[in-house]
């Protein structure tokens, strides 16, 4: 939605706002200030959407990469109707796609194109890396939506925490049934969709040992 955005300070006059005092800058001057807003013409949004490996897994009638298209097209049509910019970032352990924000239905339903039919060139995860190339491209304060199942060995906590003091971000993790509850008596041949390790498993935690990686069962 459409909100506020600070400007500037500027001397106090009567009939200001006692509400809008800066009192940090009339503390130091001496000198009653208040705080001078301006309104956000538009919002531009980043869809950050997790195209590694892994989200190729389903052991359902979609996939996790199925369910972020869905969570993506949500998410670029509720922006086009507010009237405000969207943009995506595809990440696997690389860059892998930028589409630079823009508004209208056309360009909502490219963005929907591309997170369903776009083939990585690596088989990784880096979020970390994808934050703070999102950090980057956003030269204006913005909406980030992060879509991930969030499985990552390296560290990306303090990325996400840099990204959030500038930007509004949310998290949104994916993931499959199978990845938390390993179905009973069910034994399978697990291949780590991103390491390409192996290993038979069954009963439960078989998901689990393999960080939830899943591509093929057999």
């Amino acid at each position: 939605g459409r909100g506020i955005e600070f400007e500037e300070v500027r001397e106090y006059v009567p009939g200001d706002d006692v509400r809008t005092i800066d009192w940090n800058v009339t503390a130091r001057t001496g000198t009653a200030f208040v705080k001078k807003f301006v309104e956000e013409r538009e919002l531009v949004v980043l869809l950050v959407v997790d195209v590694s490996a892994s989200g190729s897994f389903g052991s359902g009638e979609k996939s996790k990469r199925a369910a972020a298209a869905e969570l993506a097209a949500l998410l670029a049509f509720s922006a086009g109707r507010s009237g405000d910019k969207v943009g995506l970032l595809m990440f696997s352990d690389r860059t892998e796609l930028y589409v630079p924000p823009r508004s209208g239905r056309r360009h909502a339903l490219r963005l929907v194109r591309e997170v369903l039919a776009f083939r990585p060139s690596s088989r990784g995860t880096d979020i970390g890396g994808a934050l703070r190339e999102a950090a980057q491209l956003l030269k204006k304060r913005g909406v980030v939506f992060l879509l991930s199942d969030l499985m990552d060995e390296r560290d990306f906590e303090s990325s996400l925490k840099m990204l959030n003091r500038r930007h509004d971000v949310v998290a949104l993790e994916l993931f499959d049934p199978a990845e938390r509850e390993w179905p009973s008596r069910v034994a399978a041949d697990l291949e780590d969709s991103e390491s390409g390790e192996y290993a038979d498993f069954s009963g439960s935690g078989a998901a689990a040992a393999l960080n939830g990686r899943l591509v093929e069962l057999a």
